[in-house]
């Protein structure tokens, strides 16, 4: 097979300071449930392989960079669903985790190959420690924080090395192997990129000299401003350059009133019984970045808005990224042009539910960002659109020009 080279960070990123000319978008895919409202059964909706496969064909259709999979008990495993979309799909990239501790690098570099030639070279890599020391038990994990991050480290050097065509003998204090190599090499060179979120100081080590992309939730500018800074600082004294991305839910409306009014009602069924039993579980994780989640809001209902047009309100009672942007379109392309100022160039976006939400964002709010990959051309639509309904079945309604 000839290997084609695909344009990825790879520990390269733009000089210091500056911030990134171009961002990519990516959207969710919701193997973990879907719905019109958080914390109840109401509205809830079947994620099966029909509705996954809308999901990813209208992302991919309307131009997306690629999409998450996420990955724990809570979900639909996300090799095998990116595996059921990948021939479904044309452009869209498949973000799927690898589990450090649940795998051997040597599988997941044969399953990453895999992948990475049937989708044509479309697979990103999301390295996942796990945070959750109840959920890591029942898989098999008994590593405690600071042993994980070491099992990452670990993972990740000889993971890489085989994913680039090396043959690997290594014995570390957690993962050992002899003789491990790939006969059939990933599409991409030298290797998939490697996208890493993390905010306690050992895995921001291990970002800083293992990774290609840092993840962070969607804390307040500020917040994020800093962690960005330090894990540069990590990665100029191990001689590399990262690039830096954030993950985000988007409640964007025609009007910041409407979109306000939309983020109350995803939460408007949801019970203090509810909330008080999710942050119960995100009590008892191990994840720093879990942490910061639960002090934006403590659980509380009344101080949601924890930075402008930056709500936590999903962060009551969802595990992960737990805010949003919410606002009129162009409200919230400026607080993506704030963070995009930071230094981040990649933007993982989700809303309520899944298909429709990823319609509504790049019908009115991916215009407006400065994309690096192209969006949906209303030239390449068979009927010339978009124009709307014809009206009585004879003429085309008129342009309006204007109008979100």
């Amino acid at each position: 097979m000839t290997l084609r080279t695909i344009d990825h960070p790879l520990g390269h990123a733009a000089a210091a300071d500056e911030a990134p000319e171009k961002i990519n978008v990516l959207w969710f895919i919701p193997t973990h449930g879907d719905g019109h409202y958080l914390g109840t059964s109401l509205g809830g909706r079947s994620v099966d392989l029909p509705y996954l496969r809308q999901i990813a064909q209208a992302a991919d259709s309307l131009g997306y960079y690629g999409a998450l999979l996420p990955t724990g008990r809570s979900c639909e495993d996300s090799w095998i669903v990116a595996a059921a979309l990948a021939p479904l799909t044309e452009k869209l990239r498949f973000l799927v985790a690898v589990r450090p501790g649940l795998q051997s690098p040597t599988v997941a570099a044969r399953m990453t190959a895999t992948l990475d030639r049937i989708s044509n070279g479309r697979v990103l890599i999301n390295v996942v420690t796990g945070g959750d020391p109840a959920e890591n038990k029942g898989d098999g994990l008994f590593a405690d924080h600071s042993e994980r991050y070491e099992l990452t480290r670990e993972f990740l050097e000889i993971y890489d090395r085989i994913l680039r065509g090396q043959n690997v003998t290594a014995a570390g204090k957690h993962v050992a192997v002899e003789d491990a190599r790939l006969l059939f090499p990933p599409v991409q060179t030298p290797r998939p990129p490697f996208y890493f979120g993390g905010s306690s100081e050992a895995a921001n080590s291990v970002a800083a000299q293992m990774v290609d992309k840092y993840l962070t939730w969607g804390e307040p500018p500020a917040a994020v401003a800093e962690k960005i800074e330090h894990v540069k600082r990590l990665a100029a004294a191990a001689g590399r350059k990262l690039t830096f991305g954030i993950r985000l839910h988007i409640i964007v409306r025609k009007t910041t009133e409407k979109a306000w009014e939309a983020a109350a009602s995803l939460i408007e069924h949801l019970d203090d019984a509810t909330i008080e039993s999710a942050q119960k579980v995100f009590a008892r994780m191990d994840s720093v970045g879990q942490q910061r989640m639960n002090r934006l809001h403590g659980g509380r209902r009344d101080r949601l808005e924890v930075s402008p047009n930056l709500w936590a309100g999903v962060g009551l009672v969802r595990g992960g990224a737990g805010t949003a942007l919410v606002g009129d379109p162009e409200t919230v392309a400026e607080r993506i042009e704030e963070y995009r100022q930071l230094g981040i160039d990649t933007f993982i976006l989700s809303g309520y539910p899944h298909l429709e939400e990823c319609f509504r964002v790049a019908e009115l709010l991916l215009p407006k960002l400065p994309l690096a990959h192209a969006t949906r051309s209303s030239a390449n639509v068979v009927n010339m659109g978009p124009f709307g309904e014809t009206i009585a079945g004879d003429h085309r309604p008129a342009a309006r020009v204007g109008q979100s």
